[in-house]
């Protein structure tokens, strides 16, 4: 291993990948220490990747035979249940499957050791099995890192690319630890069903992919909700609410999800499937007002450890994929200037600022609180909505005025005032 780098890149996730890439690819030293035994070993995700922030780092790269991808998503689709009873709505569209797929599904443990060795190939060094303790200081400058087993690496910048819990954006000074209600607890199964069981299940076409997000009654009223995604041969399942309202009411993450899988509108589409994998994994969902300085002097915090995640949309990897990028094209721009200063730094930001990664997270700051400082919300309006659903499509020899009146009903036990004040604040949060 070299003594001195342009740059230290400390986690093989998307955003410290994309960043490793990026540089190596500018024809700067690189190296990427993961604290996992390879690239993957400590992901949960779903996982939905976003085809444009890949195909930024790595061009055409659905061509590639080795690529880690399991399924062109062609629908999407969101489930509003109560305990018994749910409404879809969905969008299927062949236009998602053509050349670039719009989103393909994946398993972060094949995806990432792909990734990390498409960096190598590119000129980047990797090294899993390192724990970085620590920073390397000198006149309030960041010059590198400490490893556990006390081997000093050096370089003119590094990039916090470690998690959710950013043990080095601390240590920076940039953040303190998070707060339970600034993060989600995500939990996850893989399980395993036939390809052909997956694709009339979902209605599918040979090849395609589907993804299905759940609100309402499987999250017990907590913020959060679950998903079911397609992969090749296997479902990828799971559930993740706020991690304070988890500790409030004592709910366990593990018979949450089997809950879930309990679900009737679940139950069908698992049935037959074997548990391959659990795991279970810190979301952060603070969103834009978690969002911690993000640079000092050689120091630079992306993806998930610099909160860098849009629950609202699903989004995570191509927010850490893109911040990756930009944070190594700000070292690629310090090192042609010999400047790694908290000042020449700080265009980091600004790249994110002028990019869709602060303008949605921006949109998307209140949407949460909102939500939350409504008593009952994730009760009432799921029951709402398939109460309605089930007077307008039932045939009980009753008047329609009469169902019409007994909808009005159903609204009145939120209260007009109530119910519009509650979705006013949604509609300004979000829009």
């Amino acid at each position: 291993m070299s003594e001195k780098f342009d740059c230290i890149v400390v986690g093989a996730g998307p955003a410290g990948i994309s960043a490793a890439t990026s540089l190596a690819q500018a024809g700067l030293s690189c190296v990427v220490l993961e604290r996992g035994e390879y690239p993957g070993a400590k992901n949960v995700q779903g996982a939905v990747l976003y085809t444009r922030m890949l195909a930024e780092v790595l061009p055409d790269f659905w061509k590639d035979p080795e690529a880690a991808l399991e399924r062109p998503i062609a629908e999407q689709r969101v489930c509003i249940a109560t305990e018994d009873s749910w409404v879809q709505v969905g969008y299927k569209s062949q236009r998602f499957t053509k050349p670039p797929p719009n989103c393909y599904t994946i398993i972060r443990v094949r995806f990432d050791q792909w990734y990390a060795k498409k960096a190598q190939e590119a000129g980047a060094e990797l090294y899993c099995g390192v724990m970085v303790r620590d920073l390397i200081r000198k006149n309030g400058r960041i010059l590198g890192i400490v490893t556990s087993e006390g081997d000093e690496l050096s370089a003119s910048c590094v990039i916090a690319c470690d998690g959710v819990n950013s043990i080095l954006a601390q240590k920076a000074g940039l953040r303190s630890e998070l707060r339970a209600q600034e993060v989600a607890m995500g939990v996850k199964e893989i399980l395993a069903l036939d390809a052909a069981k997956i694709e009339d299940r979902f209605n599918l076409e040979k090849g395609e992919g589907a993804t299905i997000e759940i609100f309402g009654a499987v999250t017990q009223g907590m913020m959060g909700y679950a998903f079911l995604y397609t992969n090749q041969e296997t479902l990828s399942l799971g559930v993740g609410c706020k991690l304070s309202e988890l500790q409030k009411r004592r709910v366990k993450p593990y018979e949450l999800l089997e809950s879930v899988k309990q679900h009737p509108f679940v139950r069908r589409l698992v049935s037959g499937s074997k548990t391959l994998e659990y795991s279970g994994h810190l979301i952060p969902e603070g969103g834009f007002r978690s969002i911690p300085p993000l640079y000092t002097d050689g120091f630079l915090v992306a993806g998930d450890a610099a909160q860098l995640v849009n629950p609202a949309f699903r989004e995570g990897s191509n927010l850490a994929m893109t911040s990756g990028k930009l944070a190594a094209e700000t070292v690629i721009e310090a090192k042609k200037k010999g400047d790694f200063s908290a000042s020449a730094l700080s265009s980091y930001k600004r790249k994110l600022q002028a990019c869709y990664v602060w303008k949605d997270l921006y949109e998307m700051r209140n949407l949460e609180s909102s939500v939350e400082k409504s008593p009952g919300f994730l009760e009432f309006y799921p029951r709402l909505a398939c109460d309605l659903a089930h007077l307008r499509f039932s045939v009980d020899g009753q008047p329609k005025r009469e169902h019409f009146k007994e909808a009005l009903r159903l609204v009145r036990r939120r209260g007009f005032f109530r119910l519009a004040r509650d979705l006013w604040a949604v509609r300004k949060a979000a829009l």
